[in-house]
């Protein structure tokens, strides 16, 4: 075939990828070649198959275009793709319409761009490009490469941050590469292959997600057993939740109870390792506590105001309510006092967590949660998940702009949303008799005007953002923590009317604007929750599921 008619023969159709390696149950050509028949009959326009023995038996019972691979182990004792001239004549004897090569920049040391017209002269067949990023399917181009795939994407050494599949990188490829790009790798549900085609891929190849079923079962295996565990294993953990004025930590047991809670100031102008130590002492004294109760903790989790890679436990991006906070390893500080998994995670997504695994949106698939404090955060969940956005970056609730060149806010920008309604803002509308936000809220309880005043400012203002989030995400419930919402009645009055007011249609919403059922503990139970997810779901085999996928594609 040449490269026109595979790219007619496969255009916006599915290629399924039909491997087993040794030791597999399924480790077998004519087991292949069945699993070939079958995704043929399930609308497969072309196979991928891995061996000339394997493509053998396939071609025998379908006439689909074959894309051979070879896995051989190289010298570094991992597989590489079609290493040789010879492994590719094999698989084109064997039955194979085109060859697919490792280009990554690994590939490419072993001489795979040289091999393109090598291929393509002496056995007359299309020569697909398998690269992990935009610089190797612009090299493997230019060798004359028919058609770029994605397929390595985030399993070499240099794109191993890559662990999900990104539509992003499909479009950038095609942008890139004067040829048809292929989608490949990590693609694991059939929005996710339409998601490729959307960016304008010319096919998509799914292979774990539907030919290995020991994968497949132990996916669903995993997912049973951590949610089984969570429920019905008592066990532990422990739950610190940073604040720019406290530090709040907790022993959490996995039915949510708070068994122990502490507080103390958080050393927020003293400087990063002041912090972390204050950090540290926290897990420490929690540890030491569960553990006299004749109990060990699964895990460790920290909620932190700022961006988070909770990949690693590192701070992307912090402002300046925690000077210096930017780039801080916490995961790693903290693992290495513990001994502990340690789960890392923005403050306000750590209380949305809380709230629907222990609180107030255990019933809701759509909800937002802002935490009032020294700053303001948000965290949401969009059709029962957790939203982080593209960068886990989202739900940044407190840096909505409500106010052409207003107040200066942490961020760096003028006229946000969250130096109009943190503790900062109240204590400055009640006035200078008032030192802290707390004394604003218990004056107002006790029926003092100007200090509830101060409250319906703040309010008024609050609602403002709220309306804008509530137009755009059309959530079930919005759910405040905080210091400032605490023994706070009338801020959540303050806001339904206000938001009444500004949100439309009001009645047919039937949002209900509630505090946190959590209380002033809110995110250590939040971060516990996110620590629990971390040790059951490492413990039932995510990590070494995903690790085996890996190494098997």
């Amino acid at each position: 075939m040449t490269a026109n008619e595979v790219a007619q023969a496969i255009q916006g159709r599915l290629v399924v990828s039909c491997q087993a390696t040794e030791g597999e149950i399924f480790h077998d050509p004519q087991l292949m070649a069945r699993f070939a028949a079958a995704a043929v009959a399930g609308g497969a326009a072309a196979i991928r198959a891995n061996g000339p023995a394997d493509i053998r038996a396939i071609r025998g019972v379908t006439r689909v275009p074959i894309i051979g691979i070879q896995k051989v182990r190289h010298r570094d004792g991992k597989p590489l793709i079609t290493p040789s001239f010879e492994s590719a004549r094999a698989l084109v004897e064997a039955g194979a319409d085109m060859v697919a090569l490792d280009c990554s920049v690994r590939g490419q040391e072993s001489g795979a761009l040289d091999r393109i017209r090598e291929i393509q002269k002496r056995l007359n067949v299309p020569v697909l490009a398998d690269v992990a990023d935009i610089t190797e399917a612009i090299a493997a181009v230019q060798a004359g490469a028919d058609f770029v795939l994605s397929t390595l994407r985030g399993y070499t050494e240099e794109t191993d941050h890559a662990q999900d599949f990104d539509p992003s990188f499909i479009q950038d490829l095609i942008r890139a590469s004067s040829v048809p790009v292929i989608a490949e790798g990590r693609i694991s549900s059939p929005e996710q292959a339409r998601q490729a085609v959307a960016t304008g891929a010319l096919a998509v190849v799914v292979g774990t997600a539907i030919t290995r079923p020991s994968d497949i079962a132990r996916s669903f295996a995993a997912a049973i057993e951590s949610e089984y565990s969570r429920r019905t294993k008592v066990s532990h953990a422990i739950g610190i939740d940073l604040g720019g004025t406290q530090t709040k930590y907790g022993v959490v047991r996995s039915d949510g109870a708070l068994l122990f809670r502490s507080a103390v100031e958080t050393p927020a102008k003293s400087g990063v390792c002041a912090v972390l130590d204050n950090l540290k002492r926290a897990a420490e004294i929690a540890t030491r506590h569960v553990q006299d109760a004749g109990h060990d903790p699964v895990a460790v989790g920290v909620a932190t105001a700022g961006w988070v890679d909770t990949r690693t436990g590192r701070v992307v991006y912090a402002t300046g309510n925690l000077p210096g906070w930017t780039g801080t390893r916490i995961g790693e500080e903290l693992s290495a006092i513990s001994g502990l998994p340690v789960a890392v995670e923005n403050d306000a997504n750590a209380l949305a967590v809380g709230e629907k695994q222990f609180g107030a949106a255990k019933s809701f698939e759509h909800f937002v949660c802002v935490t009032l404090g020294t700053g303001l955060g948000g965290g949401c969940y969009v059709g029962g998940a957790l939203n982080r956005g593209a960068h886990s970056i989202a739900n940044q609730v407190g840096h909505i702009p409500i106010m052409s060149d207003g107040l200066l806010c942490s961020c760096g920008a003028q006229g946000c949303l969250e130096p109009y309604v943190n503790a900062s803002a109240l204590i400055r509308y009640a006035g200078s008799s008032y030192t802290s936000a707390a004394q604003v809220i218990a004056a107002a309880n006790v029926g003092n005007e100007g200090a509830r005043d101060a409250i319906r400012t703040l309010g008024r203002h609050l609602a403002r953002g709220c309306a804008t989030v509530v137009a755009l995400l059309d959530p079930q419930a919005l759910i405040f923590g905080g210091g400032l919402t605490e023994n706070n009645p009338l801020l959540i009055s303050v806001l339904t009317d206000e938001l009444a007011k500004l949100v439309r249609p009001w009645k047919n919403r039937e949002l209900r604007v509630m505090p946190s059922a959590l209380g002033y503990y809110g995110g250590v139970l939040g971060v516990a929750a996110v620590a629990f997810d971390l040790a059951f779901d490492s413990k039932h085999g995510r990590e070494d599921y995903v690790q085996t996928v890996a190494r098997l594609r």
